[in-house]
C-alpha cells in the first residue's frame, strides 16, 4: 500500500512540474533549416533533444580529454600502496576531474573565447561554435597521439593519411588518443608500482628467512609503504608527473 501512494505520488509531482512547460510558449530555441524554410521545434521536443546531448557529456569528456590518463595511473598508484579502498573510488574520480580541469584548462579557455562567449553573444551560430570548439580539443589529441597509432587506425579503417594533420577525421583520431592514453598511463603506473614492488619483495625475504612464511608479506609492508610516499611527497610527485606529462 505504501509502494502504490508513493508512486501515485511522484505521478502527481510530476505531472505538476511538466504541465507548466507544455503549457509555456513554445520558444524556437532550436530550429533545422531545410528545403520549405525554417521548422522550429517545439519546447517539450527541445527539452528531450537537449537532455539526450548532455547524456553523452560525461562520455565526450573522458575521450577528448586527460581525464582517462590520470584516473588509470592514480588508480595503479592506489594498488600499488595495497591499499584496497583508500582512497575511495569516488574520491579517485574526483581528483582526476579537477586535475583533468587544471591540465585541460587552456584548451577550455580557448573554447571559451572562440566559441562559447561569440554564441553567447550572439555573433555565431551554434553549428559555427561547435566547428570553433572542436579546433582546441583536436589540436590537443593530435599531440597526445602516438604516430604509430594513428597509422595502426588507418590501417584498420582502410583509409589513406590526409595531407593535413588538422583534417585528421575524429573518428581515427578519437580511438588512437585513447590507445596513446593507455599507454602512457601504464607506462607511468608501470614505473611508480616499482618502488613499492622492491618493498615488498624485500619484506618477504625478511620473513622467509626468518621463517614467518605464514604471516602476510603485505601486512607488514604496508606501513612501510605508506612511510616512504608520505616521506618523499608523493602525491605532490604524482600530480606534478601527471600535469608535466602532458606537456
Amino acid at each position: 500500500m505504501g509502494a502504490t501512494l508513493w508512486r501515485l505520488g511522484a505521478v502527481l509531482v510530476l505531472a505538476v512540474l511538466v504541465e507548466p512547460v507544455l503549457a509555456a510558449p513554445q520558444v524556437p530555441l532550436l530550429s533545422v533549416t531545410g528545403v520549405d524554410g525554417v521548422r522550429d521545434y517545439s519546447v517539450p521536443v527541445q527539452i528531450f533533444l537537449v537532455l539526450t546531448a548532455l547524456t553523452f557529456l560525461p562520455i565526450a569528456f573522458m575521450v577528448t580529454t586527460g581525464f582517462t590518463r590520470i584516473l588509470i595511473v592514480l588508480a595503479i598508484l592506489r594498488q600499488a600502496l595495497g591499499l584496497q579502498q583508500t582512497p575511495p573510488t569516488r574520491l579517485l574520480i574526483g581528483l582526476a576531474f579537477m586535475l583533468t580541469l587544471f591540465v585541460m584548462r587552456p584548451v577550455f579557455e580557448e573554447i571559451r573565447t572562440g566559441a562559447l562567449s561569440p554564441w553567447l553573444e550572439e555573433k555565431t551560430t551554434m553549428a559555427q561554435a561547435a566547428q570553433a570548439a572542436l579546433v582546441p580539443l583536436h589540436r590537443f589529441m593530435r599531440h597526445q597521439t602516438r604516430q604509430a597509432d594513428l597509422e595502426q587506425f588507418y590501417r584498420l579503417s582502410g583509409d589513406s593519411p590526409p595531407p593535413s594533420q588538422t583534417e585528421i577525421p575524429l573518428s581515427t583520431l578519437v580511438p588512437a588518443f585513447l590507445a596513446s592514453e593507455l599507454k602512457t598511463a601504464f607506462q607511468i603506473g608501470f614505473m611508480l608500482f616499482l618502488p613499492f614492488l622492491a618493498i615488498d619483495l624485500i619484506i618477504a625475504s625478511i620473513l622467509m628467512a626468518l621463517g614467518m612464511m605464514m604471516l602476510s608479506p603485505l601486512v607488514i609492508s604496508l606501513p612501510f609503504k605508506l612511510m616512504l610516499f608520505v616521506l618523499v611527497d608523493g602525491w605532490g610527485m604524482t600530480v606534478g608527473s601527471l600535469a608535466r606529462s602532458f606537456g
